[in-house]
């Protein structure tokens, strides 16, 4: 029996005993089985460091700018959920050459997956490196910089509407949505999100340091509307139905960017966007490093830098989905891509 179909049953032999599972357990669930078995990156989505060495770069550019304004102190650079530790790897490719940067940090990886951390143990082969299962397991001694990118998508939502609050049921062999009675405003939340964004906000308060948040999600501008259904399935590319076959996709939602530059701000932070993920790219210098990529390389070489650049920065593909935050403590300067720009509210 596969550990997919094993979960089903387990699920459903849950909901019969307690009734429908809240739409945060069940995600919870869903999501620890589906990246706990096989490595889901490339087949079903794929991320941003996946599709060009520039995302990484830029992003240890970022790092290393960040460290030299700061003075150098020593530190801790952590990464949440480093996938294939291509995002890592990239980075410290470049930060290896900065000098001083190796001696004075400790890397950090925040990592469930016992198949993932394999392959990023290898990718981070010659790189001197500790994981962890949860963030209140990174250390305390030093500052840190804290880089999640598509992190906070994957974590657990509720959903209230109209009295009603969103759980799953099973019913003639099939899971689907069940709405159950709940007082509350009608509203779509991460508890869980909030919950590791409060943690790591206190962590820098005390330690300093900083935090680059790069997800897909809403906030920090004026709306109409608050979004009340973001969740949503991808397999193989497609959507699918995210009660369906539990554990054989991943279940996201969008990031709610104010209410974690809320937190932020709550414990004395300073909170820097939200900017579109191309224009970060861009003010980090993206486009100079395409062209020294594309320097004596074939046309079609040459060719596919220029095609992953568009990917990664064009409104119309991830660059102007994708945003990033960046989130400061006292004393830490403002980090590059983000000049001025403040979430309103936030105390940038």
């Amino acid at each position: 029996m596969s550990s997919t179909s094993n979960l089903a049953q387990i699920l459903a032999a849950r909901i019969a005993a307690d009734g429908p599972l809240r739409l945060d357990a069940w995600m919870a669930a869903c999501n620890a089985a589906y990246y706990g078995g096989e490595d889901p990156l490339g087949r079903d989505f794929t991320t941003a460091p996946e599709i060009s060495q520039m995302f990484g770069e830029m992003i240890g550019g970022w790092v290393g700018d960040l460290w030299l304004r700061a003075g150098k102190p020593p530190l801790h650079l952590v990464e949440l959920g480093p996938g294939h530790g291509s995002l890592m790897a990239d980075a410290l490719r470049l930060l290896g050459r900065l000098p001083g940067f190796v001696a004075s940090a400790g890397l950090h990886l925040v990592e469930t997956s016992l198949a993932l951390r394999a392959v990023q143990r290898a990718r981070l082969a010659g790189w001197s490196a500790q994981w962890h299962d949860r963030v209140d397991q990174l250390p305390t001694d030093r500052p840190l910089i804290i880089v999640a990118n598509e992190f906070f998508d994957a974590l657990p939502i509720r959903q209230r509407r109209a009295g009603t609050e969103l759980h799953v049921g099973f019913e003639s062999g099939l899971f689907g949505p069940a709405w159950l009675a709940a007082e509350g405003p009608n509203s779509e939340w991460s508890e869980a999100a909030q919950a590791i964004l409060g943690h790591l906000a206190g962590r820098l308060a005390a330690q300093g340091g900083a935090m680059l948040i790069v997800d897909y999600g809403y906030g920090g501008q004026v709306i109409e509307s608050v979004p009340l259904d973001t969740l949503q399935a991808v397999h193989r590319g497609g959507r699918v139905s995210p009660f369906h076959d539990p554990g054989t996709h991943d279940l996201t939602a969008h990031v709610d960017f104010s209410a974690l530059a809320a937190i932020a701000h709550g414990r004395g932070l300073a909170v820097h966007g939200p900017v579109a993920q191309g224009a970060l790219l861009g003010d980090l210098g993206i486009a100079a490093r395409a062209e020294a990529l594309k320097q004596g390389k074939p046309a079609h070489e040459a060719g596919a830098v220029t095609a992953a650049v568009l990917r990664l920065t064009a409104p119309q593909q991830m660059g102007a989905i994708f945003r990033a935050v960046g989130v400061t403590a006292p004393g830490w300067p403002v980090p590059a891509g983000f000049g001025n720009r403040g979430l309103e509210g936030a105390g940038a």
